[in-house]
This record gives structure tokens, sequence and C-alpha cells, in this order.
């Protein structure tokens, strides 16, 4: 996702007028930074420079990785912070070894401020785009930031790498956004953390494919009064976020999101909402999912949805992404720290700053959007 989001901004900065994915392309609002203002940097385990892992991901075609790998190949991943507890089976030669989990914030941090000073840029945004780590049950440590610090302190190991990304974006005053479904500035503490220092937040797992054809879907059936009277919903994808999912803890982080949705939109529960994904190779970045919708209408008549999506996961989520930023900048700008609810229509389980529960209808979302942006609609 960096990766493609990298490359197509490169591609709109050689004069590309194609916008197709963007889904604020044509939004004119002060203060909204230019695609082509955007600068990039990060963390990876994968120490390789983009060009290459471009070219190992095979997302972009040959044209676009002739025109923008010179440009690519000029970005290195920094060293990342990663745990095999959290996320088993990723790994990568390019990992900083701290000492705890204080030094392993101060060294995020360190990296955010060399970022700030030899970019030039005017702020800085974090967004995690890391691989999907398993949920931790440690409700004390997470409940309260003074718990949360003390855990810190001890190098608790309920505090995974997303939260300590989090706690150090917070604490350098940069905006975060979490596409991941992994626990990290959705924990209690760190949404206090958020609102007391005035950062932006927002997450949580971006809602690119198959969650976001059920949540333009289900309101329309709620519509015309159609019953759901089951959804099975099944995915296959090859590329690294799928490899990462055959880890049971982490899957379970990712059904989760995905499941959440349904169920507050129909305004009843679905007994029978099955979630299901697989890994399969061969398909790469090419993921395809199917939506088996069993409804029941007038005079109790049954009938049949059959949705089958087939599309490329990097090149829906990376736009997503750099709106996420562009988004999060703005609420910056605008002094506005703490929870913002209004990028809910980019999740698929967002983050609600009072504890209500959060809006999951796609066009309801959209409108929320539109009007703190002040867009015409």
């Amino acid at each position: 996702m960096a990766t493609t989001a990298v490359a197509g901004i490169e591609i709109l900065r050689r004069g590309a007028n194609r916008r197709e994915g963007l889904p604020l392309a044509d939004v004119n609002v002060p203060g909204l930074a230019d695609y082509r203002d955007m600068i990039f940097g990060g963390w990876d385990l994968n120490g390789s420079d983009l060009a290459t892992a471009a070219t190992g991901h095979r997302v972009l075609n040959e044209a676009q990785m002739a025109s923008t790998g010179e440009a690519l190949s000029a970005i290195r991943p920094w060293p990342a912070v990663g745990s095999g507890a959290f996320c088993r089976g990723v790994d990568g030669a390019n990992k900083r070894e701290a000492p705890g989990h204080r030094a392993a914030v101060q060294a995020i941090a360190d990296d955010l401020r060399r970022f700030r000073e030899s970019s030039g840029a005017d702020n800085v945004v974090m967004i995690n785009l890391a691989s999907t780590e398993r949920t931790p049950v440690a409700e004390e440590t997470l409940g309260s930031l003074e718990a949360f610090e003390q855990a810190l302190d001890r190098d608790d190991p309920s505090i995974g790498p997303a939260m300590l990304y989090a706690y150090a974006a917070i604490e350098s005053g940069v905006a975060y956004g979490n596409f991941t479904p992994s626990l990290a500035a959705d924990a209690p503490a760190l949404i206090d953390f958020a609102r007391q220092r005035g950062v932006p937040v927002a997450g949580k797992d971006g809602k690119t494919g198959q969650t976001m054809m059920k949540t333009v879907l289900a309101p329309a059936l709620r519509a015309r009064a159609l019953h759901v009277d089951g959804w099975f919903s099944t995915n296959i994808l090859g590329n690294r976020d799928g490899e990462a999912l055959r880890d049971p803890d982490s899957l379970r982080s990712k059904l989760d999101t995905k499941g959440q949705v349904l169920d507050s939109i129909l305004g009843y529960h679905v007994e029978d909402h099955l979630v299901d994904i697989r890994y399969y190779r061969p398909r790469g970045d090419d993921k395809e999912a199917w939506d088996n919708i069993d409804i029941s209408g007038f005079l109790g008549q049954r009938m049949q949805i059959k949705v089958n999506f087939l599309c490329k996961d990097s090149v829906l989520a990376a736009p997503l992404v750099l709106e996420i930023a562009r988004v999060l900048d703005l609420a910056e700008q605008r002094g506005e720290g703490g929870v913002q609810e209004q990028l809910s229509v980019f999740f698929k389980a967002p983050m609600v700053g009072n504890g209500h529960p959060p809006e999951h209808a796609f066009h309801v979302q959209e409108r929320m959007l539109m009007d703190w942006l002040g867009a015409p609609q």
C-alpha cells in the first residue's frame, strides 16, 4: 500500500491528470494539502528500497514502474520496531532492537524529528500500514493513561508495536491514522492521551473492498424492508497482508473489524453472518471477494443476492491512505485534536470520541466527512 501510494503521487507530479480512486480529488477546501506536495518516509522490517519492493509486489504495470522507478529507489525504509509475539511470521533484517518500550518510543520519535527536519515538511502525519497484530487482552493496562505509562516503564508484554508507534506519534504532536485492525490509538489510554495533547487520531482498519460494499448494500436493504436472513462473505488474497493473516491471532483481529458493521446498520442481529479470509498465494494483490446474501421480502418470499468483487487490494487502499493523511493534516491546522470521527467513511471499525456506537452506513459516513470539510455535496 505504501509503495503504491508513493508511486501514485509521483505519477501525479509528472503531469498525469487521471485521479480515479481519489475520493477527495475534486474537493476544493482551504488548507487541504495538494497531492503533489506530499513527501514520504517510513519504517519497514524489509530494508529494500521502494523500487525493489514494487517489483516484488507486482501492483504497478511496466510503464508505471519505468516512470517512478528512480523516485522509488531513492526511498529506503528506516529500521522498524517489530515483535514476533504480536505478528508471527512477519520479520526482517531491517529491525530496530530497542532495549525496552521507552527506548523504542524514543527511537520512533527521533526518526519523526529527523524526517521533519531533513524533508522540510510543513507538517508530519503518521499512518499505520503494518501487518495485522494479535489483539492483546490487558484491559487494566490499556484502560487509563496512568496505567499505560506504568506499563511502558515496566516493558509490559501486553503493549505491542502498533501502540508504541501511536504513543510516539501523539507524544511528538504528530497526527496518527491506523489503517490496520491492530490495537493502537484506539486503546482508551491513547484516546485520552491524544485528547490531552490535542493531536488528531483516526482509525481503524481501512475499508476498501468487501466491507465497503457491505456498508453500501445493507442500508439499501434496510430502506426496502428486505430482511437479511444470512450473509456469507469470503475472501482470497495472496499478498503480504494475506500471508500475515495466516496467523490465527492476527486473523481474529481482522475478522473482529469486518464483522462489526452489519448489525448496526440493519438494526437487528444477523445470526448467520459469516466472514472467511484465506491466503491463496497465486492471487497476489488481486483479491477476490464473494458475498452470498439471503433475504426475505414481501409475504416472506425468499431471495438471494450474489456479489463477486475482483479487485486490486493496494490500488483500492493506497488512495484512501493519501486522503486520510490530508484530512488529518487539515484537522491539525484547524486545531481539532482527539478522535476524528469524520474519517469514519474510510474505516471498518471507526473510532469514536465519546463512547457512542460508531456510524457504519456508507452514505451517512460520507455526509459526515463532507459536512466537516465544508464541501458542497
